[in-house]
């Protein structure tokens, strides 16, 4: 998305900062923090955020480490969850939720794994 007076360099930097952005959005203490300081009250900032949702685009979500950081973003675009973000009772909620589907999603993964071996080790000790 660079402009036409924008040098190959100059959109390679602001590739990468607003990647580093864009995944800063997963954390939900630094989004209670912008909502505290009146970032998310700003209409300039309200603006970027909504610029920013070309991430979610296959074309450069790919390049994201912290997916749920586009939940956030989409999230963001609404006035109501960017004003409940000053509490920072919201932004424990939110990482304890984000925490919770981690682990299970890690246990869930773990146990596929596990079945996959097993069944793998099946295989061979039958064709043998």
């Amino acid at each position: 998305m660079a402009s036409a007076m924008e040098t190959e360099e100059q959109a390679r930097n602001r590739f990468q900062s607003e990647l580093e952005f864009v995944q800063c959005l997963a954390n939900p203490n630094y989004l209670n923090f912008l909502a505290q300081r009146g970032y998310l009250r700003e209409k300039p900032f309200v603006n970027y955020l909504k610029y920013l949702l070309y991430w979610k685009d296959p074309e450069y979500a790919k390049y994201l480490k912290y997916p749920q950081s586009l939940h956030m973003l989409e999230l963001l675009q609404y006035e109501h969850f960017r004003k409940e973000l000053v509490n920072a009772q919201c932004a424990k909620f939110i990482d304890e939720q984000q925490l919770l589907h981690w682990q299970h999603y890690s246990r869930k993964r773990t146990r596929l794994q596990q079945a996959l071996a097993e069944q793998q080790q099946h295989s061979n000790a039958t064709a043998k």
